[in-house]
């Protein structure tokens, strides 16, 4: 496996999104989910997007950071963190979720955030195992119903 940082409009990295946001629309009700269009700018330094492939290139997951308005210290918010089916269970999402936790700490964020949809319920568990917890919302989105924060130590 490799992982590649990447931008959201990168050819490889819209095929993972559209699977993405394609499994998001299915799994809402009929008209619920407003399918976003990631702004690659939102992903430049000293946020990431991350995307991890099998070697033979195939894309198996993605996920970035972005910088937000800092609330009690600098933040940055996961998005569009996605495990393709076939890879699920095999530890990526993890894998993945602690890549950008490494690169949110070494980018000196105190917070970690994130919203969910409480019908991503492996997705909650990944966030509580990980050292997430339940805050109040911090922004308007729409697909979302539950948000989480982890506070970041910085890397010395």
């Amino acid at each position: 496996m490799r992982v590649i940082e990447t931008s959201p409009d990168d050819p490889v990295t819209r095929e993972i999104l559209h699977a993405y946001f394609a499994e998001r629309v299915e799994g809402f009700a009929a008209g619920s989910y407003r399918v976003p269009t990631p702004d690659p700018a939102q992903f430049a330094a000293p946020g990431v997007f991350l995307r991890i492939d099998e070697d033979d290139g195939a894309p198996l997951a993605c996920g970035g950071l972005r910088e937000i308005e800092p609330d009690g210290g600098r933040r940055m918010e996961v998005k569009h963190l996605f495990v393709a089916p076939a890879a699920r269970g095999s530890g990526i999402g993890r894998r993945l979720l602690g890549l950008l936790e490494a690169h949110a700490r070494r980018e000196g964020a105190a917070w970690l955030v994130l919203d969910t949809n409480r019908s991503l319920e492996a997705a909650a568990g990944l966030y509580r195992s990980s050292g997430f917890l339940p805050v109040a919302p911090f922004n308007d989105n729409p697909n979302a119903t539950d948000w989480f924060a982890k506070a970041l130590v910085p890397a010395p």
